[in-house]
Order: structure tokens, then sequence, then C-alpha cells
């Protein structure tokens, strides 16, 4: 049903619309998107016509600011989509014909005054994220994200796709939208994908060494240009293919206080000790509480000890049972020239993920701690909902 975003870039090169869809459990619809760069009015004309959603203009912050894109009003939409008031080129009579909004849509890329664009007018910028699909999982985004992948200027024009009856197409239909009008069409699943896969997310800031009670270590401090959060690596012997590796998430109560809710300090310990009696790394994440952060995990211990577990509990303080991502995790292994490694893991998320982003696992080494009887309800939570071999 879908195609490579390779492939879809290249389509987007040559001036062709292609199909992106989104999430079926977010909007659940599919857009034309077109490079501005490589517009014709030809393909308004088309998304008019055929795909008959409203057409809209998404843009980066610069071009937004440049032009003086202001927000049309603060967003109500869930989705958070950032319209600004709608602009017509000075140039234009009526501003609703195909070739007067290709002029507008292209004028936003070539002007650089916002006296070239009266408002309101028949053409809607959007102002997309400055990660793109990496910050916010929407259309905008992901246009303004193949845009700059396409080596073109970062906007482009969207359209939804609309059936015969007036309703949104949903995947089937747009499948057959797709082979209907010959189109490349894909998610944006897949292009958050292609970035974490491919963009230099991590910046190496710092090498030292770290002399420990388990023996000599080199520590690696690195920043992520995504979240702006510190990472650490630490190893002991060799780096190479193949090598023992431990991806930890923070933990100030287990790693630091020692709390016996958990096992994470035990692990880290653990992790540590055998690296250094067989040669690795562990990755050391700033995602306290699996992602939920410090405070946030206090609260969800309160509601423990009034009986949830700890997934029930992520999820009366609005959190999924796991926020963790392993994007900056990967890049690290790969400054490193790291293609595959032995994970030392209990958890079969974390597995995939890292599969996913380009890193294959040749063993898994088990981390495997007693509980105790602080912890034993947890472990059985770990084990029994999310799938964590113990």
């Amino acid at each position: 049903m879908f195609d490579n975003v390779e492939d879809a870039i290249e389509e987007l090169k040559h001036g062709k619309p292609i199909i992106v869809v989104d999430d079926e459990d977010r909007e659940n619809e599919g857009d034309l998107i077109a490079i501005s760069e490589y517009l014709t009015a030809d393909t308004i004309n088309f998304m008019a016509t055929r795909a008959r959603g409203l057409i809209c203009a998404p843009v980066s912050r610069g071009i937004a600011e440049q032009l003086n894109l202001n927000l049309m009003t603060e967003t109500g939409d869930k989705f958070k989509t950032a319209f600004t008031v709608s602009v017509d080129h000075v140039s234009s009579t009526t501003g609703i014909s195909a070739f007067e909004r290709t002029d507008t849509i292209k004028g936003l890329i070539e002007e650089t005054s916002p006296s070239a664009f009266v408002k309101p007018g028949h053409v809607f910028p959007l102002i997309a994220q400055d990660n793109g699909v990496l910050e916010r999982v929407g259309h905008t985004e992901a246009c303004v994200d193949l845009a700059k992948l396409s080596g073109a200027k970062p906007a482009g024009a969207i359209c939804e796709i609309m059936n015969d009856d007036g309703t949104m197409a949903k995947r089937e239909d747009l499948y057959q939208f797709k082979l209907k009008h010959q189109l490349k069409m894909i998610t944006i699943e897949a292009l958050v994908q292609f970035r974490k896969r491919n963009d230099q997310i991590i910046k190496f800031e710092s090498k030292v060494q770290l002399p420990t009670a388990f023996g000599e270590f080199d520590m690696y401090g690195f920043t992520s240009e995504l979240d702006q959060k510190e990472y650490l690596a630490i190893s002991a012997g060799k780096i190479e293919n193949g090598m023992n590796v431990r991806i930890h998430s923070e933990c100030v109560t287990g790693d630091i206080f020692h709390s016996a809710r958990c096992d994470c300090g035990e692990q880290l310990e653990y992790s540590m000790k055998y690296i250094q009696e067989h040669g690795g790394m562990i990755l050391y994440l700033p995602q306290e509480g699996r992602g939920i952060g410090l405070i946030n995990k206090l609260k969800a211990y309160e509601l423990i000890e009034q009986g949830y577990d700890t997934i029930s509990a992520n999820k009366a303080l609005g959190f999924e049972a796991d926020l963790r991502d392993y994007t900056e995790a990967s890049q690290i292994l790969k400054y490193f020239n790291i293609e595959e490694i032995q994970l030392i893991s209990n958890n079969p998320d974390k597995f995939n993920q890292i599969e996913e982003l380009g890193i294959s696992i040749t063993n898994r080494v088990p981390v495997v701690m007693k509980p105790n009887e602080t912890n034993e309800s947890y472990m059985n939570t770990k084990k029994d909902q999310m799938g964590h071999l113990l």
C-alpha cells in the first residue's frame, strides 16, 4: 500500500504531488503534498478538483517571521495546527484561481517583504514546528520536512483528500485514490523513522576518564538538538561492533538514593560490573520515570501507595505506560560507528525500537534482579503487562 520515503522525495523533486497519511488514532486522513519550489498551477488545480479539501501552505517559522505571518488566533484545535492570517499575492485579482493561488504560494518563498501580500486572502499559510515531525506528527511538519529533504526551500502546499460523497478519505479510499492517479503514498510515521535514522541529532561535547568503585571507564558527553538534553556514555575496553551495551534510563530514586521501589540502581551497578569485566558501553539517558519526569514519577508513587500499579498510575496522570524514545541512543552508537550490539536488557520494546533505528541486536544479555518485598509487585507488572523478560 505504501511507498518508501526515498521514492516519494524523488517524485516531489520532479514536481509531482504525493499522498501523506497520518496515524489512524490521530486525524486518520491523507493530504496531497507538493513542494513550493516545484509547484505548478496544474498541481493546485488537481488539489482543488480531485482532493477538494482546503488548500494550505506550510512554511518554516523563519519564512513566517520574515513575512510577518501572524497566527490567525490562539488555536483551539486539539492538534495545534498553526494557521496564520490568510494571504494573497499583491498581483492577484480575485486570488482564488489555481494560477493566482500558485503565485501566492510560490511568492511565500520568493518574496522577502510583508508588503508583497494582502490580508486576508485565499491561501492559508501554516507554521511548522522547528523540529518538524520529530516535534509534531502533522501534515504541516511533514510538508516542510519533505521540502528540506528534497533540497528545496522549506515550504509547500497541502490539501486534504475527500471522497466523492464529501466524507474524508480513509486508508482504503486513499489507496484507491493513489492507484487511480498513479501517486506515491507514505505515512508520517515512516517519515519520522526516516529522519530518526538519517538526521544528525546528537552532538559530541566532551570526553573524560571516570574512575569508579567498579574500575576505570571513559565517559563521553553529548547534547541533543531535538530535546536540548544531556546524554552520557561510559565505556570500558574496545569500542567495536558486537560489544555489550546497556541502555539505561535515568532513575534518581533508584540510581542515587538506592530506592527499594524499583530495580534500576541494581541493574546499573550490575551493568557497570559486567562491562568492566567483559567490555562494552552504558548509555545513560535523561528519561526519568519512563519519560514522565521526576515530579510526575513521585506523583505516580503517591497513586501506587493508594493501590495503583505502575502502569495504571501513569495513565491516571494522563501518560502512556512508557514514553521513552531511543533515537539519541541509536545515534550515539552510530557516532562510534557501531551497527550491531549485544543488548543488556529485559525490555522487548527497547529491542524493537533500537532495531527500527538501524542498530542490529545479535544477542540479549539478561539483567534480572531478585525482587524484594517492596518492589515485587512492580516487577510482576513489568513482566505481566509490559512483557519484560524476567
